[in-house]
């Protein structure tokens, strides 16, 4: 049994929204046809079509590695590269699931804030030689792992760039509520309308209690995606469970309204930290997520009580996560215990 103790380490420790749980006993209700071929399903993806357009195309799948994997087998070939930033969720945390399942080289590119841009990928577009695994996908996340987030500007010149190389443009976007809450933007003006190809939409990490989406926004690209869905183990014959989530955080706006609190939690969380001369703010605060530099005292102290993870040892830089779950107590009291350990 885990130690009670408060949770900064991520959005994914935080249990799901209450009214997401209450959706899904609401449609367990007698029988519903099978592997998305039921109300709910169609339900759901008619309220994502609303958000993004009707001329989209919308498949559910259980988790986010799943979720980016299969969108990227889907538009690729096993003699292409995928250009990703070197802190990238798919590079560092899904267990070489890309490489393996689309056998297509990961090309990860250091950056100093999780974004790429047209400068850093450049010197890695190299076509026509065969020697040379082919670039075919800029992958990018919204938000990034360093907690930064893509402006649609930025996004769209990222776009440019890959159409014009024949290239396609991916989004994980596992906390792309965040992103859109933090620019006061729709969740299209930061997908479709600046050029993505292929969107991994996030449930899980926003209340939901399991399930997230690939989205595509040329259908022509879908074309053999339910198929690579099922080899890839990933359609849901009870699909009405994920399916009714995602109507109800859509429907009912409660992925603006979980995104926001989390945000908020992190701002406050960002202004109590910066009264502390003996800490350093590594990173902007731009969603859910607080990078900071932490003596090393601290650490062991703050983590009887609370659970976060270092990111980097070398500097004591923790990454301090909140989620729609989080309290302004809970902040204020993290916030108190620094106090009293560097008096």
């Amino acid at each position: 049994m885990d130690n009670p103790i408060i949770n900064l380490a991520s959005d994914n420790y935080s249990a799901a929204d209450s009214r997401i749980i209450k959706a899904i006993e609401e449609v367990n209700l007698g029988a519903a046809s099978a592997y998305g071929y039921d109300y709910y399903t169609e339900q759901a993806i008619s309220e994502f079509k609303k958000y993004f357009g009707s001329d989209v195309d919308i498949y559910f799948v259980f988790n986010g590695t799943a979720a980016n994997v299969l969108g990227l087998k889907t538009i690729t070939n096993s003699y292409n590269s995928i250009i990703c930033a070197e802190s990238a969720h798919i590079n560092v945390d899904e267990c070489n699931a890309s490489e393996n399942f689309t056998g297509c080289k990961l090309i990860d590119v250091p950056t100093l804030d999780g974004k790429l841009t047209v400068n850093l990928i450049k010197k890695h577009i190299t076509f026509g030689f065969e020697h040379h695994a082919q670039p075919k996908v800029i992958a990018i996340t919204q938000t990034t792992e360093k907690g930064t987030v893509y402006t649609p500007e930025e996004i769209q010149i990222l776009s440019d760039f890959a159409h014009k190389n024949n290239m396609f443009l991916h989004m994980d976007g596992a906390r792309l509520a965040n992103a859109a809450v933090y620019l006061g933007v729709s969740l299209s003006d930061i997908t479709r309308n600046v050029g993505v190809d292929v969107l991994s939409f996030g449930g899980t990490k926003n209340g939901m209690l399991f399930g997230e989406a690939v989205i595509f926004f040329n259908k022509a690209l879908s074309e053999n995606f339910k198929y690579i869905r099922k080899q890839g183990m990933q359609l849901a014959s009870k699909m009405r469970f994920i399916s009714t989530q995602f109507y109800k955080i859509l429907s009912d706006n409660l992925w603006h309204e979980n995104a926001l609190i989390a945000n908020k939690m992190a701002k406050r969380l960002e202004k109590g930290l910066t009264n502390f001369s003996q800490i350093k703010i590594t990173q902007k605060v731009e969603s859910n997520s607080v990078f900071v530099s932490i003596p090393a005292q601290c650490i062991d102290i703050l983590q009887k009580k609370y659970h976060f993870y270092i990111w980097d040892e070398n500097i004591n830089e923790v990454r301090l996560m909140t989620s729609f779950s989080t309290t302004e107590k809970e902040i204020d009291d993290f916030l108190l215990l620094i106090k009293e350990i560097l008096k």
